[in-house]
């Protein structure tokens, strides 16, 4: 009897104590279900990556040191070009021309003759002829690592009607996002090969990585995304050498006799005369005496 006692007042001490609330447990299966959902996504996306491995970076990368020597190899693909926005400037003196020939056999002929006369009405104009030279890279010695603190956002589609900023807000929105695995965005950059994101804290660009890729809305749709680390290079050698530009001439010592444009026109002319070892002219650029001009040659304009 002494017992029973004793166990009908320990069950009525258990329903006397407080327990969770109904909002409390519906709040606890809520969020249990999110975390669920959402491991269940993480592994739905490792699995459609494959076996790929996270730590690589989606493009081919040199081994440490890179070295480019100004010359590719016949029959292996490359890139198109090395160089974006590629500019090289060659300062022209005063009382100097710049003749570029359709024929760059022409300039040879021309440079046979290093002084021309040029016969006017009432004198006659001596000016010296020598070759284009311009500075080109011969020799590129670069070292590449792979950047703690930025990640590389590829796979995005072509097409989306977004400007390059919108794109950008887009993805530092989505990044930013703890939820997502992100964290502050300190520096953005839209790229060739697609969008650099650089973060303030540490062990934000590991952890985006190692997941990998991430469903991202972008105009109404979700598309996948690849995140993988950022390679940052840095030039340890350049070696420059002066190399002869096909087809182009420097006319120097040009004396103070007449304007620009007539002065244009008599070079022009001398330098069309097939007597002379001239030939068709492209472009004729003049510096006249007092002034100081600088050639500027593009990939598309050498």
């Amino acid at each position: 009897m002494l017992h029973f006692k004793k166990t009908t007042q320990k069950l009525k001490e258990q329903q006397q104590s407080p327990g969770p609330s109904p909002r409390a447990c519906c709040i606890l299966l809520e969020e249990q279900t999110r975390l669920k959902k959402r491991l269940h996504d993480l592994q739905k996306l490792r699995k459609e990556s494959g076996n790929c491995p996270q730590d690589k970076v989606p493009f081919p990368c040199p081994e440490l040191p890179f070295v480019f020597r100004g010359h590719t190899q016949q029959g292996k693909e490359g890139p198109k070009s090395l160089l974006s926005n590629l500019r090289i400037c060659s300062p022209l003196p005063r009382g100097s021309a710049l003749v570029t020939f359709d024929d760059p056999e022409v300039a040879k002929q021309v440079l046979q003759q290093k002084e021309h006369e040029i016969c006017l009405e009432e004198c006659r104009l001596r000016v010296q002829v020598q070759p284009l030279e311009l500075p080109m890279v011969t020799t590129i010695q670069v070292s590449s690592q792979i950047d703690d603190r930025r990640v590389l956002v590829s796979g995005i589609p072509v097409g989306l009607k977004l400007s390059e900023e919108q794109l950008l807000d887009k993805l530092e929105i989505f990044f930013g996002k703890a939820s997502n695995g992100g964290g502050d965005v300190e520096v953005r950059e839209f790229l060739q090969v697609g969008v650099m994101l650089g973060f303030a804290e540490d062990g934000v660009a590991q952890r985006l990585c190692q997941t990998g890729q991430f469903k991202v809305p972008l105009c109404g749709r979700h598309f996948l995304l690849r995140v993988s680390p950022y390679m940052s290079g840095e030039i340890q050698k350049a070696e420059i050498s002066f190399q002869p530009v096909a087809g182009s001439v420097v006319v120097l010592n040009i004396p103070d006799v007449m304007d620009g444009p007539e002065l244009h026109d008599v070079l022009e002319i001398h330098f069309q005369k097939p007597t002379r070892g001239g030939g068709e002219v492209e472009t004729l650029k003049v510096v006249p005496p007092g002034h100081q001009g600088m050639a500027v040659f593009t990939s598309l304009s050498v």
